[in-house]
């Protein structure tokens, strides 16, 4: 498929279409890609490029070549305003990540636009900074709760007795050293310590 590039112009706001699609869902990138281009006609823009990847969304930019492409061509204002089939066809990394790319392109100075979920755009002023501010709200809860779900597994483990990070090396060389002196083998005071023989054999 070739890529439709126009050079930017004041009359018509450019439009980078974004579309992806997954091996694993063996469905064709056609359709999508027909419909967003008739969206884009039909407002009177004109699409600046394409951009498609055929691999799982759930990879990060760094792995989606076009997607790192379409944020590097972002970065440099050479379109206005992004367009997607529908989020999960933008990225399945996650809301963090999300709303990272999303407020990315705003920083950028450059709009994005759901097909398939009208609500989720920020080329209607009137919306715009609202829609920014809630995906904020949301970023911001969803890091705490990782906190506290993180937190709360912590306590749980440390509760039931787990050995958290590699003990401090004193303590190791002195519980080491004790349990050599109690007769126990090597591999037994490793597997008592939850370390590698070769620490045993290191502190010996």
């Amino acid at each position: 498929m070739t890529n439709v590039v126009m050079s930017k112009t004041k009359a018509k706001t450019l439009v980078a279409i974004y579309a992806r699609v997954s091996t694993k869902d063996k469905q064709d990138v056609t359709n999508q890609l027909r419909e967003l281009r008739q969206w884009v006609k039909r407002m009177g823009y004109a699409v600046y490029q394409e951009y498609v990847d055929n691999e799982s969304g759930s990879k990060g930019r760094g792995e989606r070549k076009q997607f790192t492409k379409m944020f590097q061509d972002a970065s440099q204002r050479k379109f206005d305003l992004v367009l997607f089939w529908a989020l999960d066809r933008f990225t399945r990394e996650g809301l963090q990540k999300t709303i990272y790319y999303l407020q990315q392109l705003d920083n950028c100075g450059v709009k994005f636009h759901s097909y398939r979920e009208e609500y989720l755009n920020t080329d209607n002023e009137l919306v715009k900074d609202i829609l920014i501010s809630v995906l904020a709200s949301l970023a911001k809860q969803e890091r705490r709760r990782i906190s506290e779900r993180t937190k709360a597994g912590l306590e749980t483990a440390r509760r039931k007795g787990i050995q958290l990070g590699a003990p401090a090396k004193a303590f190791l060389r002195d519980d080491i050293t004790k349990l050599i002196a109690d007769g126990l083998s090597k591999k037994a005071i490793a597997k008592k310590l939850g370390v590698s023989r070769v620490t045993v054999y290191k502190y010996c």
